[in-house]
């Protein structure tokens, strides 16, 4: 994987994205949306983040009954996953940023929980949508989770991602793994999952016990839905997409 960006993510390192003040929309726009860098460990412990971690905890709690039943599909989901990417990671240069957009982002929408992640991210404004527009930020939220996974995990030097144990948590299923960068330091990465008939998709993130990446992302996204409303959101969601993979999304 390279390192030569700061919009990457492990296996590398983990960067902490540094705002400034922009005098455009779109750049206000791109400031916003580097949420995707997981930023959480500096966020941590602010009031905001908490309050929002615990909305999005509420959101997750109804399947906390189910958590008990068929941990082992929780795992199975998350190991998926961690397959594909190091597949493409190990073949990244060959594929090229459109050839690893194309292989991993229907693993990502049928690993994901797309939908709820994307209706917890937009927060309250999601009930005055219309059922078009959900479906526009359903599609433009998939897109960009795939993008940002396309360019974190892009190529391959040695690292390691381990599934490494699953129990139930306070909300739901919890699987506990580890990616190993290329110098040897350890990421812990905590995943959510959610129920879905007979399978298990992701739900949340949390990167080394810190706070939520939807709460994150929640927090962010609110800035441009102030300023922007949603088709403000749905563009940039979007346009990070395209930049990142060289692809354009589709027309509704």
């Amino acid at each position: 994987m390279t390192t030569n960006s700061d919009t990457k993510f492990a296996p590398d390192h983990v960067t902490v994205a540094h705002h400034s003040p922009s005098q455009s929309s779109c750049a206000a726009q791109e400031s916003a949306l580097e949420f995707g860098r997981f930023q959480m460990l500096t966020v941590a412990k602010s009031r905001l983040c908490k309050a929002l971690a615990l909305a999005v905890a509420l959101g997750l709690g109804s399947f906390s009954n189910t958590a008990h039943a068929a941990l082992a599909g929780g795992s199975g989901t998350v190991k998926g996953l961690y397959d594909t990417l190091l597949d493409t990671m190990k073949n990244g240069r060959t594929l090229g940023q459109s050839g690893r957009f194309a292989k991993l982002a229907p693993v990502i929408r049928s690993s994901f929980d797309v939908a709820s992640m994307a209706r917890l991210s937009v927060g309250p404004s999601w009930t005055g949508l219309s059922e078009a527009q959900r479906q526009e930020v359903i599609e433009s939220y998939g897109r960009y989770i795939s993008a940002i996974y396309t360019d974190r995990f892009d190529s391959y030097d040695g690292q390691k991602l381990e599934v490494t144990g699953e129990q139930p948590g306070q909300f739901g299923l919890m699987v506990k793994s580890r990616i190993i960068k290329s110098n040897g330091e350890p990421v812990e990465v905590d995943y959510v999952m959610r129920q879905n008939g007979e399978s298990w998709l992701i739900a949340d993130i949390y990167l080394d016990s810190a706070i939520s990446e939807v709460a994150t992302r929640r927090s962010e996204f609110a800035a441009i839905l102030k300023t922007q409303g949603i088709d403000g959101l749905i563009a940039a969601l979007n346009r990070k997409a395209d930049i990142l993979t060289g692809t354009t999304a589709k027309s509704f």
